[in-house]
């Protein structure tokens, strides 16, 4: 008997499960968070041409969420870095932008989501931000940060993330994605809390 006979065996009274089948898992969905698009008129990126592009480089299931540049598609045997660099090509090549992404698999979202440090701020998700980052903030920077600098607002931290609440608003916000780029050396880009549980609730389909 063949190795495939073997693993597809037919019975009298029904068909066995290929194994490679019954073994198979979902391939893993992943999350593009573009950086500064569509902000006053700057780094336009329609959504129907983000998800055509992100086709065209072979992902998918694609979906796209609000104007703010948020995806979520599936692409096996990439890793979120490598899709983050397909992206910004893909985005430089078509529209000519130097856009730059940020990528997470459904599983770091999920930890974003239940690590939050400031559980006490989910009731006002819109003044609730998570800010994404390209790598970890150095930890000797992130203690000179002094709370009463900053206040009324209040900060956390999770690995690659920053979780800011602000009581009253985000026009008025000192730590923004570009501050923390600048203190940390680092690519950033921030979503509010409504925007975050959202594209969890796209990525786990």
């Amino acid at each position: 008997m063949s190795s495939l006979s073997a693993l597809c065996v037919q019975i009298r009274y029904g068909v066995a499960m290929c194994a490679s089948e019954a073994n198979s898992e979902p391939a893993p969905r992943q999350i593009a968070l573009l950086r500064g698009v569509n902000v006053g008129g700057n780094n336009r990126v329609p959504m129907a041409h983000l998800r055509e592009l992100l086709g065209e480089l072979g992902y998918g299931d694609v979906r796209t969420h609000l104007q703010s540049g948020n995806a979520v598609f599936t692409t096996p045997g990439t890793a979120p870095e490598q899709a983050a660099r397909e992206i910004e090509g893909a985005l430089a090549r078509s529209l000519g932008l130097g856009i730059r992404v940020l990528v997470r698999t459904a599983a770091e979202l999920e930890r974003v989501v239940s690590a939050n440090p400031l559980p006490e701020a989910v009731s006002e998700p819109s003044r609730l931000l998570v800010t994404f980052l390209s790598a970890p903030p150095d930890p000797e920077r992130l203690r000179e940060l002094e709370p009463g600098d900053f206040e009324p607002d209040l900060f956390g931290f999770g690995e690659r993330e920053i979780y800011v609440w602000c009581p009253e608003g985000v026009r008025a916000i000192k730590l923004s994605y570009a501050f923390f780029e600048k203190r940390f050396g680092v690519v950033a880009t921030a979503r509010n809390w409504n925007t975050v549980t959202k594209l969890l609730e796209l990525a786990r389909g």
